[in-house]
């Protein structure tokens, strides 16, 4: 459900949040609200409901910046072409994600968004993510760049394939990967062999889990676990 946040201030940088899990945009509202100068306005589960909302909104009252989980567990990716759309509109965004599919950041990139930053990178640093972007600077990590350069010990996966392997690599179980893309579980079956099968063609084999959450974190599709 999404909600308005309340509480105005002063001469403050608007924010606003997408986050499909409750705990993950509750603490982002936190990082946020300890921050002098930084206000969330508005908060929700996807970027449908952020458009929805924000087109009734006088643009002097818009937020400046739009924090963006960009794939969520259940349901649709962000699509890059209304990432276009509140870019052009003027609001900054900035993405913060845990799953980072490599063609789709690649496509939000040239979205016109302003940064990158990890579920698991340190508060410090996604705090000053969000001062980059809002100061219309770029916040993207070498290592995150250098994945996104693309490599070619990593096989080309179609969007669903993509998909599959990250939900599935992520922990989810076969029935959850399928709900989540909307197909029947012998489809998502299929294409977790078809990624299987290109990764084996390209000199890397994977059969289990374990070796699919490998791979998908070597080739940028997960973060790796925090090293904290």
């Amino acid at each position: 459900m999404s909600v308005p946040v309340q509480g105005a201030r002063r001469y403050e940088w608007r924010l606003a949040i997408v986050e499909d899990h409750m705990l993950q945009r509750k603490r982002t509202e936190e990082l946020v609200a300890a921050q002098p100068g930084l206000r969330v306005i508005w908060s929700g589960e996807t970027l449908t409901d952020f458009t929805a909302w924000v087109a009734d909104v006088p643009e002097p009252q818009r937020p400046h910046l739009l924090v963006l989980d960009l794939m969520v567990e259940r349901g649709p990716s962000a699509d890059p072409v209304m990432v276009r759309e509140v870019t052009r509109s003027g609001i900054k965004v900035l993405v913060l994600s845990a799953m980072a599919s490599p063609e789709l950041v690649r496509k939000v990139l040239r979205a016109g968004i302003g940064g990158i930053a990890g579920k698991r990178d340190s508060e410090e640093d996604i705090v000053a993510a969000i001062w980059t972007v809002l100061g219309r600077g770029q916040w993207l990590t070498p290592e995150l760049a250098s994945v996104i350069a693309g490599d070619a010990d990593r096989p080309r996966l179609s969007d669903q394939e993509e998909r599959a392997l990250v939900l599935y690599a992520s922990g989810l179980t076969l029935d959850a990967v399928a709900s989540a893309l909307g197909v029947k579980k012998d489809t998502a079956k299929k294409y977790l062999s078809r990624v299987k099968a290109k990764y084996a063609t390209a000199g890397r084999p994977v059969s289990t889990k374990l070796e699919l959450n490998t791979v998908a974190q070597q080739d940028g599709y997960l973060d790796p676990p925090s090293r904290a």
